[in-house]
């Protein structure tokens, strides 16, 4: 699927100097979301090179841990990413 700018990643926390954290909730996969350029607003939203992002795939519930690796007017890249996987041993 493709980034629409009606749901955007949300600012979550915002340290007084930068290092902001995001989230972003949507059917597309980490594979899509980390792709250069896929938040087409991003820079416009505030998202620059260093923060961290929180990406929920809401068709799996698999969730990811990832961060702005490069940021300008044109493009926002994030990083791979890490997986969060639960282990519930109880």
């Amino acid at each position: 699927m493709a980034y629409v700018t009606s749901n955007p990643p949300k600012l979550i926390a915002q340290a007084i100097t930068g290092g902001r954290i995001w989230k972003y909730d949507s059917a597309d996969a980490l594979a899509d979301v980390r792709v250069s350029g896929y938040f087409s607003d991003g820079y416009k939203l505030g998202m620059r090179a260093g923060d961290m992002v929180i990406i929920t795939d809401t068709d799996t519930s698999a969730t990811s841990l990832s961060f702005v690796n490069a940021a300008t007017a044109s493009a926002v890249d994030l990083a791979d990413g890490t997986a969060l996987t639960a282990t519930d041993t109880d």
